[in-house]
């Protein structure tokens, strides 16, 4: 992450919503093409993987979400944002029109470990919203001036219905790529669905990615983690080879408040990227 020094990471850039994507039928799940009025900005604003940043409208507050674009795509920053019922961010973001400004802060965090991950197998899970820096990660990996520097690639994603999955359409574009291996299941099946039906980790153990030469990236609910490190472990995926993102109430983005501490740990700072044994040590202190 690179950041000019004079600029205050407590002061929001000024960003305008270029484009609104609904996408899902219950309409509270969007994704926003953000674009900086100066191009300098932009480049100021130079992420990586994984991280997150702090999207802010006036006399509503501001929120921390995770990117959803890749580094590489420098004309716009993509957001999915979920509204909650009694979120005032997440409402108010979603109120607001295109052309729209807000404020955004950033980027936050440690990213995944991509350079480590280099010449290795990659397979990457994800469920539910969670999915958005794996997509960021996966439009990254697949970039042109990348793809040759990894080995293969497996997605497993999952939701709870064909509707709630995100990025429909660029799904559809992997999954008839020969370079990637996507693998899309439901919770519950629809009369048009012809994919899987079933848990992301009961499908994780049919499909059996092999763990040898391979990382794992991992983000999902707190259940789905849960229940899929279980055979991730078993099929030999090494802890410190299983990366995951922790959710934690942040605020400041800089371990400076406390919000979101664990022990000695910032999430904001020290994470919100940690690996299996990291979190193993951690437990205790979350829980």
């Amino acid at each position: 992450m690179k950041r000019d020094p004079e600029l205050n990471p407590y002061i929001p850039i000024p960003v305008r919503i270029a484009r609104t994507v609904i996408e899902n039928g219950a309409r509270d799940i969007k994704t926003f093409d953000l674009v900086f009025p100066d191009q300098s900005l932009r480049e100021h604003f130079d992420f990586a993987c994984g991280q997150f940043a702090m999207l802010s409208v006036l006399g509503a507050g501001e929120s921390p979400i995770g990117i959803a674009s890749s580094p590489l795509d420098r004309e716009f920053v993509q957001f999915t944002v979920k509204r909650y019922p009694h979120g005032m961010v997440t409402t108010a973001l979603h109120n607001l029109e295109e052309g729209a400004r807000i404020g955004l802060r950033g980027p936050f965090g440690r990213p995944f470990p991509l350079s480590e991950m280099e010449g290795s197998n990659v397979v990457i899970v994800g469920g539910g919203f969670a999915f958005t820096t794996l997509r960021s990660t996966i439009r990254y990996l697949l970039h042109e001036d990348n793809r040759s520097r990894y080995q293969d690639i497996t997605v497993l994603y999952g939701a709870r219905s064909p509707d709630e999955l995100l990025y429909k359409t660029e799904l559809q574009a992997w999954e008839k790529r020969d370079d990637i291996e996507v693998f899309l299941t439901v919770d519950k099946g629809e009369q048009d669905w012809s994919g899987r039906v079933g848990f992301v980790p009961a499908v994780l153990q049919d499909i059996a990615p092999s763990s040898k030469n391979a990382f794992v990236l991992l983000c999902g609910p707190p259940v789905m983690l849960k229940f899929t490190m279980v055979p991730l472990l078993k099929l030999g995926f090494p802890p410190e080879r299983i990366i995951t993102s922790l959710e934690r109430r942040m605020s400041c983005g800089v371990g400076k408040c406390g919000r979101c501490n664990v022990g000695a740990k910032y999430v904001c700072k020290d994470g919100p990227v940690f690996s299996f044994d990291q979190i193993d040590e951690l437990a205790e202190q979350i829980i």
